[in-house]
């Protein structure tokens, strides 16, 4: 049997959803479900081994081939931008980003250059640069809908799911499904190219279970 196809996933809910969908396919999914602290875990009936990494890493895992396969959001994909192929929309981690401002301020309008708060400054520069509009973006790691209620920002471009915290914090949606988001299954270029039948079998199984 060749050496296990490497498959890293995005911890937290894209995780849970991906074990999920392996079950479905019918793999043993045990050492995952009881991983403890473990970050690398076999699935020995699928000739697999997961990765459990942050989203951002398994871009980066893959793309530098030590995995042959990951699963992460649209939203890391498009903000990363790395070379590797998109082959399949899982479609389950739904959202959709979002431009939200204080209550009742108006955004578009007027001539003054606009400032964004984000997480996401390609994806946000990307999307305004396609409206023609010139935006300051300022980067922000944490909680972005503090920038507008700190007046650091004119407002927010988010990942939104159902819009409570906004509401909570006084901002509201003036720009709904900016770029839809679900989880993507990508693949490494060499790994495409090297193990093509493993990886195209596995994709089969897969986008059947879906």
């Amino acid at each position: 049997m060749n050496k296990p196809l490497r498959i890293a996933l995005t911890k937290g809910r894209l995780e849970k959803d991906t074990v999920g969908l392996l079950e479905k396919i019918g793999y043993d999914c045990t050492a995952i479900r009881e991983k403890g602290r473990k970050l690398i875990l076999p699935v020995p009936d699928g000739n697999l081994e997961v990765v459990l990494a942050k989203a951002n890493d398994v871009i980066t895992y893959v793309e530098h081939g030590v995995c042959d396969m990951g699963v992460v959001g649209k939203d890391t994909i498009q903000e990363m931008q790395g070379k590797f192929y998109e082959l399949v929309d899982l479609g389950f981690g739904r959202c959709r980003f979002a431009l939200a401002t204080k209550k009742g301020q108006s955004f578009y309008g007027g001539y003054n250059v606009k400032t964004l708060a984000t997480k996401y400054p390609n994806i946000t520069r990307k999307h305004f640069e396609s409206k023609g509009m010139d935006v300051d973006i300022i980067k922000i790691e944490g909680s972005v809908e503090l920038a507008p209620l700190l007046e650091l920002a004119d407002g927010i471009v988010d990942i939104v799911e159902t819009g409570t915290t906004l509401k909570e914090n006084g901002l509201e949606i003036i720009e709904d499904n900016i770029c839809p988001i679900s989880a993507r299954l990508i693949v490494n270029t060499v790994s495409m190219k090297m193990r093509q039948s493993e990886i195209e079998n596995f994709v089969t199984l897969v986008e059947k279970n879906l």
